[in-house]
């Protein structure tokens, strides 16, 4: 709509005359809004101010009510791209991300991405066009049932029914999903209703009734596990990302330190607590240190806040904690219990509930022999790598280089493979918010459209000046580097570090360790030039195969103003240590190939 004054007639300089009926009608459409005006309007009073898509025929209302509004829109190259940058957006800004595509391909071409925010608990709001509603049902062009494909992923769908709710529903959308556990939602929006007139205002955005659970506790059951805990000779914090998602990580660090009580992390809730501080043990799992799966296996008090207990932490879930009683802390009462049983469950916010617990605990845990046992175990299963001259570039190197030159507020995002396992062993994270990686989904191609989306959420955040590292393997850019293209385009300050061993590393590792060494479609040596693909595309590309080249390409490619690719050359052969075989005890993890 043009918010162009009307301008007097010719023969009526001072414009006292009446407006003729044509001038008045013409005043009453620039009046009436539509549908799509109304989602933009809803978005906007919901404090929205990025949307990441891809334009389409059945968007196209949407994108056009977007030309005034005051949200930024970052085009993206693949509508994959684009529900991944909205989601690290989020990640890293804590509110919900935005993301917009058509029908049809364009909304299947988001399902990944939409199951990643719904695995990771990410709070995120699709908008998808649709057909005309009076052709849903009929196999029209690029008609797909959204709602249908979307109902098992999505927290809650909504299909927009008129021009005079839609604004309603697109707020009720965007303020789900943040409420109680976040999620994804999505709306689907026929053409006709965003085409639609409608004269009235959307409403203040509220979630639905009950979807804000009480934030508390119940005190009892808090009292009980204060007692537990104070009981407690071998006691453990285990912190997840609902600590995170919650912005509790002050209450986390708070509570482990009034208490002396050491913490261990899963991988989503990395950063939660500071790995520099010696009472930190890092994650535990399949591939968490030994420490940390030490302390798991010989704790007696579980403290387990924002955690969904899934196998790649728990291994065999008989084996996990065995000897510990569990205090679960969640907002999502379908977690307690879910997997690992809950001796104290407390069902509330993860802030608050720390709160409460710090309050009620009345002394600490005579625990200094068990922090001491710790300290032993960090001293006996450092992590470690060699670096024997005969052998390529380790990629456990390039990681510790990157981290050594740059800030603790750095943003580090990643595909998923090896690549995501060194850069979460061999970085030492220290804030929230800082670790953007696909957890429960494991998605690769997550690492690239994450660091557009993460550097866009920094900048907007008044912070240009923090650095945004994604590192990422050969197989993971390979599929999603077109948005590198956007990158360029918006001069984005990103450095993509690919960990290039010429495999699907993960799947050679497991190929080795359990298939007798059949490397069946894991074989990537056909894989093109990256630093020369970089170029291509605008951005800075270098290649590094050997120690010494590192430093200089990584002070090069951070100092460079803009998007900048590294193509690390590392040894082929290098494995993901330690790891617990898939259902295997956490205790009982492999430190070399020969163990597995």
């Amino acid at each position: 709509m043009s918010d162009t004054a009307a301008q007097p007639r010719e023969d009526d300089p001072d414009g006292s005359e009446e407006p003729t009926e044509r001038e008045a009608t013409d005043d009453a459409e620039k009046a009436v809004s539509t549908g799509a005006d109304s989602v933009v309007a809803a978005l906007e009073a919901a404090g929205a101010e990025t949307a990441f898509g891809v334009q389409g025929g059945a968007i196209m209302p949407v994108y056009d009510a977007l030309y005034t509004s005051s949200i930024t829109h970052v085009t993206m190259a693949h509508e994959q791209g684009a529900v991944h940058a909205a989601d690290a957006y989020g990640v890293v800004t804590g509110e919900p991300g935005l993301c917009l595509a058509t029908s049809g391909p364009g909304a299947t071409n988001l399902v990944t991405g939409i199951a990643d925010a719904d695995m990771d608990s990410d709070a995120m709001l699709a908008l998808t066009g649709q057909v005309p509603t009076e052709f849903v049902g009929n196999d029209a062009f690029q008609e797909t049932d959204t709602i249908g494909v979307t109902r098992p992923i999505t927290k809650h769908n909504y299909f927009a029914s008129g021009a005079d709710t839609v604004g309603d529903t697109v707020g009720e959308a965007f303020e789900l999903s943040r409420s109680g556990r976040p999620g994804p939602t999505l709306v689907d929006l026929p053409k006709d209703v965003t085409q639609d007139e409608t004269d009235r205002t959307p409403g203040t955005a509220t979630p639905p009734p009950g979807s804000a659970p009480d934030p508390n506790a119940d005190p009892d059951a808090v009292e009980e596990a204060a007692r537990a805990i104070e009981d407690a000779e071998r006691p453990l914090c285990l912190f997840g990302g609902g600590v995170i998602k919650a912005d509790a990580s002050d209450a986390a660090r708070t509570f482990a330190r009034t208490y002396e009580i050491p913490v261990t992390t899963t991988m989503p809730g990395i950063g939660s607590f500071p790995e520099d501080e010696d009472l930190c043990l890092s994650w535990a799992g399949m591939h968490g240190t030994g420490y940390a799966n030490m302390a798991i296996t010989h704790t007696d008090c579980l403290i387990a806040v924002g955690t969904r207990f899934d196998d790649r932490l728990t291994g065999g879930i008989d084996t996990f904690a065995p000897e510990a009683e569990v205090v679960h802390v969640d907002i999502d009462p379908a977690e307690i219990s879910k997997n690992v049983h809950a001796d104290y469950p407390l069902i509330g916010d993860a802030g608050h509930v720390l709160d409460q617990l710090t309050a009620a605990v009345r002394e600490a845990p005579d625990a200094s022999a068990w922090r001491d046992q710790c300290a032993e175990w960090k001293e006996t299963y450092p992590l470690t790598y060699a670096t024997p001259e005969d052998e390529p570039l380790k990629p456990q190197f390039v990681v510790e280089a990157f981290d050594e030159a740059t800030d603790d507020d750095t943003i580090v995002t990643t595909g998923v493979g090896q690549h995501q396992m060194w850069a979460s062993q061999f970085w030492t994270y220290t804030e929230p918010r800082t670790w953007v990686s696909s957890h429960g989904l494991g998605t690769m191609g997550y690492g690239v459209p994450a660091a557009v989306g993460a550097r866009v959420a920094a900048d907007a955040m008044g912070e240009p000046e923090r650095d945004v590292v994604c590192f990422d393997g050969d197989g993971s850019f390979l599929m999603t580097m077109q948005e590198l293209s956007v990158a360029v385009r918006e001069e984005l300050d990103i450095t993509i570090a690919v960990l290039n061993n010429e495999y699907i590393g993960m799947v050679r590792q497991w190929q080795d360790a359990f298939y007798e060494g059949r490397h069946m479609a894991s074989d990537y040596t056909w894989m093109p030039e990256f630093d020369k693909l970089a170029e291509a595309f605008g951005a800075l590309g270098l290649r590094v195969d050997d120690y010494d080249e590192v430093a200089p390409a990584v002070e090069e490619a951070l100092d460079y103003d803009g998007p900048a690719v590294i193509d690390f050359h590392v040894d082929p052969e290098e494995n993901v240590l330690p790891m617990v075989p898939s259902g295997g005890a956490n205790g009982q993890f492999a430190t070399a190939e020969d163990q597995l």
